[in-house]
């Protein structure tokens, strides 16, 4: 008996361990995308990567400042000043010659730049030096001696510090939700947009996939089952075979560029809802509908007051898929909205990458999760009626 027992026990230990491990592996992407949002735009693309934000620390001129991380110099160099350029830069120790720099031109020539020397760098690979960039400028441009070496303001705009003289603290950057906000022009527009999409096509849905799936289980009538069986097989038609015919007909009705054509087709009932709350309706027993009818309720009024109140989970299962399905929409915004103020939170987004040279990946991040979490609130809410209205579905045929 014990080993019998400790087998189901190592098994149940297995399988939690198991679905743990795959809900960690599902979570990923969301943490990485919330993490992203919360940095700045040098720690987005950083190798190696770093999952927490941070925020660099460096003395510079005797003062704690904030720096952004530039590039290592793990070999001796010199801080060189081009007079041709009026600029400052780092260049290895070897490439200097009698106060020149010397580089070599495509064609092997040798060429002599005349430089200053700034600051020597006794950069190596095991106590290698960084270039940082001040967030905030400093007061003043003198030289510092830290370790024995020029910690040195260039350029007015970098210093160069020992690496192991950088501190990193945790830092949340949160003021770049609002910078995201501001960055998508239209946002609080495409918000508007989206809500009354989810508004029309969760109305649309429920009520005539309710009303089809109630003929389709409590009303007999001559060939149900095949008509039933015909809609179910149009769930094996992809949309991209049906994506130009509906394209035109809304063209011919003059609804391109508008909302309608993505959210008039949801009060046409779609055959997975259908089935859904088919299976349900089909768990009743039939003696309510009888009693009803027995004390003169009509149909509608036995669909209205007893069938649509006892299948209540199932009904929020179904809004609760279309409701995700049209926030999360991008195919029908990009195929029938032509006018940017029209457009959706999902389209507005893959708008504001192509409309920047260089995508800003933290600003992206932080919409996206401003995109993403009230999907995953209203989840976390209704939980409870999903599992419920999944779990009560029966699959009595």
């Amino acid at each position: 008996m014990f080993l019998i027992r400790l087998k189901q026990f190592l098994f149940k230990l297995m399988v939690y361990a198991l679905l743990l491990a795959g809900s960690a592996l599902f979570i990923i992407p969301l943490v990485w995308m919330m993490s992203t949002a919360l940095k700045p735009i040098e720690q987005t693309m950083s190798m190696p990567p770093s999952w927490l934000p941070y925020q660099l620390y460096a003395q510079v001129n005797g003062e704690r400042v904030k720096v952004t991380r530039g590039e290592l110099v793990e070999q001796p160099s010199l801080v060189v000043f081009d007079e041709r350029l009026g600029m400052d830069y780092i260049v290895a120790q070897s490439s200097i010659s009698e106060g020149h720099l010397i580089q070599r031109t495509s064609e092997d020539e040798e060429l002599r730049i005349p430089v200053i020397v700034r600051a020597e760098i006794p950069g190596s690979e095991e106590r290698p030096w960084m270039r940082v960039i001040p967030e905030v400028k400093a007061e003043t441009e003198t030289m510092e001696e830290s370790g024995g070496a020029a910690a040195g303001h260039y350029g007015a705009t970098w210093f160069v510090v020992p690496e192991d003289e950088v501190e990193r603290e945790v830092s949340f950057r949160w003021e770049n939700f609002g910078k995201a906000i501001r960055a998508m022009k239209y946002f609080p527009q495409y918000l508007r947009n989206t809500l009354i999409l989810c508004l029309l096509t969760v109305v649309g849905t429920v009520s005539s996939s309710a009303i089809a799936a109630y003929g389709f289980s409590r009303i007999p009538w001559r060939g149900r089952n095949k008509v039933f069986l015909i809609a179910l097989a149009t769930m094996m038609i992809p949309f991209p075979v049906v994506m130009v015919p509906i394209y035109s007909m809304f063209r011919s009705l003059g609804w391109i560029g508008t909302l309608r054509p993505l959210w008039v087709g949801s009060f046409c009932a779609g055959a997975f809802n259908v089935f859904l709350l088919r299976q349900f309706f089909m768990t009743i027993p039939k003696d309510l509908s009888d009693a009803a009818r027995i004390d003169g309720c009509s149909e509608f009024r036995i669909f209205w007051q007893i069938m649509l109140p006892l299948c209540r989970p199932s009904l929020m299962v179904v809004g609760l898929f279309q409701f995700m399905g049209t926030w999360n929409d991008f195919l029908g915004p990009l195929i029938y909205l032509t006018n940017q103020k029209d457009f959706t939170l999902a389209l507005g987004l893959q708008f504001f990458q192509s409309q920047h040279g260089g995508t800003e990946w933290h600003y992206l991040m932080a919409a996206s999760t401003l995109v993403g979490i009230p999907i995953i609130i209203l989840f976390f809410f209704t939980q409870k009626t999903f599992i419920e209205g999944i779990s009560m579905t029966g699959i009595k045929g």
